[in-house]
């Protein structure tokens, strides 16, 4: 079966490199995977995205016209994706940040105060591995044990010195969720 995700925010906020552990993690556990990363024109602060899709056949287009899942970061990336979203998808928000809510019915919303949570625990730069842990609680698309697991070879050697807290991140993502479920 085919999942297409979009994970959008804003540049800096480390969306590109949660959309490759998920990405990488498929992979690992044996899925076909397209990554597709797209940079707004600013260095940093603009808007940033990435499409995974991930299936259990061969893959014909990395573009997702209608992904099942959006992860949202910021206002303006709710507002750019939201009607690009399946019927029937999920749309995982970013409530310490976005002040917005789809106006669409028939897509269900998942909030999680991200930045919140991430400022009480392990800090705020930490945010999207929280809402990366939740993301994977959620959707089970990979196990979160697989991005665990290989984190120090998705930071590399150079940024290696901070797969802890990476790994505490995802873990105050997966228990956020495990509570509110």
């Amino acid at each position: 079966m085919l999942h297409k995700t979009v994970m959008s925010g804003i540049g800096g906020q480390g969306i590109l490199f949660s959309g490759q552990c998920f990405a990488w993690a498929a992979m690992l556990e044996g899925h076909h995977v397209t990554y597709l990363p797209a940079y707004g024109a600013e260095m940093r602060g603009g808007v940033t995205s990435c499409t995974i899709a991930i299936s259990d056949e061969e893959i014909a287009s990395p573009v997702a016209s209608s992904p099942d899942y959006l992860v949202i970061m910021d206002n303006l990336s709710l507002g750019r994706l939201q009607n690009q979203s399946a019927s029937g998808g999920e749309v995982f928000i970013n409530t310490s940040i976005v002040t917005e809510r789809p106006v669409r019915g028939d897509i269900e919303v998942v909030e999680i105060p991200v930045n919140d949570l991430a400022k009480a625990s392990v800090g705020e730069r930490y945010a999207n591995m929280v809402m990366l842990g939740a993301f994977v609680t959620r959707t089970r698309q990979v196990k979160l044990s697989t991005i665990l697991d290989n984190m120090e070879k998705m930071l590399g050697k150079s940024k290696a010195k901070f797969k802890q807290k990476n790994i505490e991140a995802l873990l105050v993502g997966c228990d956020f969720f495990s509570k509110e479920t």
